[in-house]
């Protein structure tokens, strides 16, 4: 696993997030995130270590869920060494397995819809803070693994709704992947 943020956010495109649900297998690969890296104000860990945000703040690869805005949980992977918070929000997945558990979780037949955007990826891997602090390298009930497929085209652009960002390019997404949350052909 790459050792600094931003490149970890380009590596876990293509890569399959799976969660051994007690039903059945859900599962999709990620298809687009955004770097929070050291020093970055609009970070969770910019103030320093939280007993809310503390799991940014373990070895890279641990599962940072926290809710958002009074209304969703959303998924981070931790990007740094331990003692050090940046992550890597997990934006949209391409649902894999699990298709009718997500449908249900959702509430919605449709899709396209059910896991693009970071609320609705984890509402539809009905993940919310239990997998907080779970470490998606080792045996468990939420994992990373990779996938059979090669990702296509790796985009690359400023985080979503960060006007004043035009210089940090921080989002990565696969182009022309119709379960991407945001603009899909931006130009690096």
């Amino acid at each position: 696993m790459p050792r600094d943020t931003a490149t970890l956010a380009r590596y876990l495109i293509g890569k399959i997030l799976v969660h051994d649900h007690p039903r059945e297998r859900i599962a999709g690969r990620i298809v687009e995130t955004e770097a929070y890296v050291i020093g970055d104000a609009a970070a969770h860990a910019f103030r320093g270590r939280t007993a809310r945000n503390n799991s940014l703040f373990l070895e890279r690869g641990h599962a940072y869920v926290y809710f958002v805005y009074g209304c969703w949980f959303a998924v981070n992977v931790s990007g740094e060494s331990p003692g050090v918070g940046a992550g890597v929000l997990l934006r949209a997945l391409e649902p894999l397995e699990g298709l009718r558990s997500m449908q249900r979780h959702r509430g919605t037949q449709r899709v396209l819809d059910l896991a693009r955007g970071p609320g609705r990826l984890a509402m539809a891997m009905d993940l919310d803070r239990r997998f907080d602090g779970v470490d998606l390298c080792a045996p468990g009930p939420l994992w990373l693994g990779a996938s059979r497929r090669r990702a296509g085209t790796i985009g690359v652009s400023v985080r979503i709704g960060i006007a004043r960002e035009v210089e940090r390019k921080l989002r990565f997404f696969e182009r022309d992947n119709a379960f991407v949350s945001g603009p899909r052909r931006m130009r690096a």
